[in-house]
């Protein structure tokens, strides 16, 4: 092969160069590269679904409360429509369904012994929960109830009763009380006696569909107490003095003694134990004119 003057034979690895004029041609030294394979990563797009997760269905809430407490408390609550459900009103005759999905529901209660106004209602639940579904329980044929019990000490104690009805008695000599007549509800018995305290203090009972006894007391006879006050007599001729008590220093003072007292001396058993009073004295003269308060004086009752 020509080019140029130049003959240019393949060798293996060299080319050999020739010229006319025949000098000795230069040697080239020239790499015969061999393809390489092409070395390469792989890389790709892999498409397709990635998996999705699907929140659970939204669900919503019935409830309401029967009353009184004493015809709703363990009422039986029956839901029927889209979901049917029984539960049972707690103390307080509160019920609640719960998981709900929209839809129409019926709410119906039931207990024994007792009719229901209104005997069922329709609800609908539409995206919320919803509340005050709400009956009243009436126990059929006016049927009442009796509360009794004993205060041990308590011959004579006045027992007064509040709540779904009031009353007061008295317990009998063996401090053995009744009251009767009571319809369903909640109550509190409350003893008292003059010179006496009473554990419990009161007592908070429910009657519910049957009599209710032994709501019993312990009755103790309070330590006697009592503050004596003494003074100087006045100048001029008096008649008598009068005694004044408060229970805040610098009154007002209300009148202790009912008629004058004579002597220099008054002993007031009218006091309770933890009290704190506060006593002055008048003069009174024979013509009834009073003077002024005395200098204030504190007894301490323990």
């Amino acid at each position: 092969m020509r080019a140029s003057g130049r003959e240019l034979s393949p060798t293996k690895g060299t080319f050999r160069e020739t010229t006319r004029s025949g000098k000795r041609p230069a040697l080239l030294l020239l790499m015969l590269l061999a393809p390489l394979p092409f070395v390469g990563g792989c890389s790709g797009l892999v498409s397709g679904t990635t998996a999705q997760t699907t929140p659970p269905p939204q669900t919503f809430s019935i409830s309401g409360t029967v009353s009184p407490a004493a015809g709703g408390s363990g009422a039986t609550i029956t839901l029927s429509g889209a979901t049917s459900a029984t539960t049972t009103a707690n103390s307080s005759g509160n019920y609640t369904f719960t998981g709900l999905s929209n839809g129409a529901y019926a709410v119906t209660p039931s207990r024994a012994g007792y009719t229901f106004a209104p005997t069922s209602q329709n609800a609908t639940v539409n995206g919320a929960n919803i509340t005050g579904v709400n009956f009243t329980a009436t126990a059929q044929g006016g049927q009442t109830f009796s509360l009794s019990g004993t205060i041990t000490g308590g011959s004579g104690a006045t027992v007064t009763l509040s709540g779904a009805a009031s009353a007061t008695t008295t317990a009998n000599s063996s401090g053995a009380y009744t009251f009767t007549g009571l319809p369903n509800g909640a109550y509190t018995v409350t003893p008292s006696n003059a010179g006496f305290t009473f554990t419990p203090a009161n007592q908070a009972v429910t009657i519910n569909g049957a009599n209710l006894s032994g709501v019993n007391f312990t009755a103790a006879g309070q330590q006697a107490h009592s503050a004596i006050l003494s003074w100087t007599p006045g100048t001029s001729t008096i008649a008598g003095y009068n005694v004044y008590r408060g229970s805040v220093s610098g009154g007002p003072y209300t009148l202790v003694n009912t008629s004058l007292v004579s002597l220099l001396t008054f002993t007031d058993s009218a006091v309770q134990s933890g009290a704190t009073y506060f006593y002055v004295t008048t003069a009174v003269d024979s013509g009834g004119n009073e003077s002024v308060f005395s200098n204030e004086v504190t007894a301490v009752i323990p």
